[in-house]
């Protein structure tokens, strides 16, 4: 029995390892990303750690970025006459005749490509399997300006650097600002962005936290005080009802979409953070029916000795049953809060403007502001709006198993 016990012991562990690896990798992967240059994030096969690859260009060495591998027989040349002349290019080996001296390069005349021999001069042979490499550059400068070069594998030399610059730099473009600006390579007169449309970090997370602080004030108190009618107070109908509010948690959000959304532009609240908290303060199926269990489990002698010294309902409920329901409330609001920190369709349909934005919609519009993806800024900015939950969660996690598991205790 004893070898047995001890391989259903490994296989649980091996199962509940492997399970947590399957949900860990997203968010592994989503900080490794946030952590790498631009030019790391869609390289196959994957890295994980973030690399800084050093090279000697023009005499200096220098930190570079790994354009493409080599494929063929190429060479560097430098052409004698023409527009580019004085000017290094790359061209495939058969396209220069070294006996004569001649390199055929492509030029460019009346906007249609014309490939012409240029007397040029041979700077280097490049072997299959060299690495085009060009000066990494943290601003935004054009490719023109930079150094390059193509070198062999082995002349590189690969550093393990973590690039924390794209924390702060994702969060300032996050608004609406262009990376251009915040490096610092342009100015903001010229970009065709005007000052309204850029909106500033903290002014997404201020509306994120009003909107979830409210709602929690609202769910906690709202649920909690229905609740306790459907529980402590004896009422005509009080089964049917609680019966018909459970039958409500079976109507999908997508069929209410319409009629809410009639209702907030009548009350000309479209456009505003009303529609998303407000709603909080008139209770949900799930949240009453999590707090009734647990309330419950509360002895009811406590409201009948109460009664007996004069406590109004009122007063039982907030003086004996909430300080003794904490467990529950909590767990409501860790709940609550949650959901509306990671909700996007309340946002997406009920905000306008985009100073109203939360960080879920504002996160979703920073991925194709710029008709591009970074992905480097958009896993950095992904990063900073999950953490504050996963942090949240570590921190509540034995109030939140206790409310759970004291919820339904009582048949």
């Amino acid at each position: 029995m004893k070898p047995r016990s001890a391989v259903n012991r490994f296989l649980v562990y091996a199962l509940l390892l492997g399970g947590s690896a399957v949900f860990l990798f997203p968010l592994v992967w989503m900080i490794c990303t946030s952590l790498k240059p631009v030019e790391q994030t869609m390289t196959l096969p994957l890295t994980w750690l973030p690399r800084a690859f050093y090279a000697v260009v023009d005499g200096r060495r220098m930190e570079v970025t790994r354009d493409y591998r080599i494929e063929q027989p190429s060479v560097i040349v430098v052409p004698n006459e023409g527009p580019t002349a004085g000017k290094r290019a790359l061209l495939p080996a058969a396209a220069f005749d070294r006996q004569k001296g001649l390199a055929h390069i492509q030029l460019f005349e009346d906007g249609l490509p014309v490939e012409k021999p240029i007397a040029a001069t041979l700077i280097k042979d490049v072997a299959p399997g060299w690495w085009h490499v060009t000066e990494f550059s943290a601003t935004h400068v054009r490719a023109h300006e930079l150094s390059w070069d193509v070198v062999p594998e082995s002349a590189l030399e690969a550093r393990i650097r973590p690039r924390w610059e794209n924390y702060p730099n994702a969060l300032a473009t996050m608004g609406g600002r262009s990376l251009e600006e915040v490096e610092g390579s342009v100015e903001r007169r010229g970009t065709g962005v005007s000052e309204d449309t850029v909106v500033s970090f903290r002014t997404f997370l201020r509306n994120t936290l009003f909107v979830c602080v409210l709602g929690v004030i609202g769910s906690v108190l709202s649920n909690a005080l229905i609740a306790y009618g459907f529980t402590r107070v004896r009422w005509r109908g009080r089964n049917t009802l609680f019966a018909l509010t459970l039958a409500t948690m079976m109507v999908p959000f997508p069929v209410l979409m319409v009629p809410l959304y009639g209702v907030f532009k009548t009350l000309g609240w479209i456009g505003t953070l009303k529609p998303l908290w407000v709603p909080a303060f008139f209770g949900s199926a799930f949240n009453i029916f999590l707090m009734r269990q647990f309330f419950r489990t509360i002895p009811e002698e406590l409201s009948e000795a109460a009664r007996i010294d004069g406590c109004s309902e009122w007063g039982i409920f907030w003086r004996i049953i909430l300080p003794l329901s904490w467990p529950v409330l909590a767990v409501v609001a860790l709940f609550h809060f949650l959901w509306a920190w990671n909700d996007f369709m309340g946002p997406l349909l009920y905000l306008t403007r985009k100073h109203t934005f939360t960080l879920a919609l504002a996160l979703q519009n920073y991925q194709s502001q710029h008709g591009g993806v970074q992905w480097h800024l958009l896993m950095a900015a992904s990063a900073v709006v999950v953490m504050p939950i996963i942090i949240l969660f570590f921190f509540t996690q034995k109030t939140f198993i206790r409310g759970i598991a004291t919820t339904g205790i009582k048949g």
